[in-house]
């Protein structure tokens, strides 16, 4: 797996993590079983980072089951987020989400969506300090916040913000988000990759190009993907799976050489074609 360095710490991390919206929320031991092979197949091929939130229903219940005593883990990055109003209510379910995902400590902690993020900030700083937490982080996943997360970057101290990107959504470019924040130092993580899969679904009606295969990429979401993580400002991207085969075509996106800037450029070039 490639990895890239977080600026604030200079840790390196894997560049597929591994999202948990709506595929994560379940407590039904059939998709328990088939997540836990998804997340050992991932993390035996170098995933490190796993995204949740309160938002996503049993989410961080199921990845503190499945990754509890498990063989791999202590070495995972574990990610979630504070998605309330108030502080009293933002200490209660930070306090909720340790229990849920099994952790003494969270790796990162980021404000989910902006919500509140004047009061929830100071207290993750605190929590920071503590070290409850290792990294603090802000969120959003549409385009319409990219304005003030590029502000946001400039005026706080976080160490990631986590954002929509793709291949067929280049907004993050358009704003200057994406040099924003390798200017500023501060990691990040991709959301919506694949737009909630509508993209991928989309693509289906057309063949990968030939040259394609000179890119080491056999399929549309690894292309994409490998896109995503080439840019340099990109730290880790977090598509959601249920399926083993796409993990495994997720983490060989994540294990070949980057595209250059001329090759991201033809990529653009042809999807204008189709």
């Amino acid at each position: 797996m490639i990895y890239k360095t977080i600026p604030s710490s200079g840790e390196l991390l894997p560049v597929i993590g591994l999202g948990t919206w709506q595929s994560f929320d379940t407590k039904h031991d059939s998709d328990i079983i088939n997540l836990s092979e998804i997340v050992s197949a991932w993390a035996e091929h170098g995933g490190r980072l796993i995204d949740s939130s309160p938002m996503y229903g049993k989410a961080e219940e199921a990845i503190g089951d499945i990754t509890h005593q498990s063989r791999y883990g202590s070495e995972l990055f574990y990610a979630t987020k504070v998605w309330a109003e108030g502080r009293q209510a933002g200490e209660k379910q930070i306090e909720d989400s340790f229990i849920k995902m099994k952790r003494k400590t969270i790796d990162l902690l980021q404000i989910h969506n902006l919500v509140d993020w004047k009061t929830h900030l100071p207290f993750l700083k605190e929590l920071k300090q503590a070290g409850k937490i290792r990294y603090i982080g802000l969120t959003h996943y549409t385009d319409r916040s990219h304005d003030q997360l590029v502000e946001l970057i400039k005026s706080e101290d976080i160490d990631f913000v986590q954002f929509n990107y793709s291949l067929f959504n280049r907004n993050a470019e358009k704003k200057k988000l994406l040099d924003t924040a390798l200017d500023r130092g501060v990691a990040t993580i991709i959301n919506r990759p694949f737009g909630e899969g509508s993209v991928l679904r989309n693509l289906s009606r057309s063949p990968l190009p030939e040259w394609v295969a000179d890119l080491e990429c056999s399929s549309w979401a690894g292309l994409i993907l490998k896109y995503i993580i080439s840019h340099p400002a990109v730290t880790c991207v977090i598509p959601a799976t249920t399926s083993k085969q796409h993990i495994l075509e997720n983490v060989k996106a994540g294990s070949e050489e980057l595209l250059t800037e001329v090759s991201r450029n033809k990529i653009v070039e042809y999807l204008k074609s189709i």
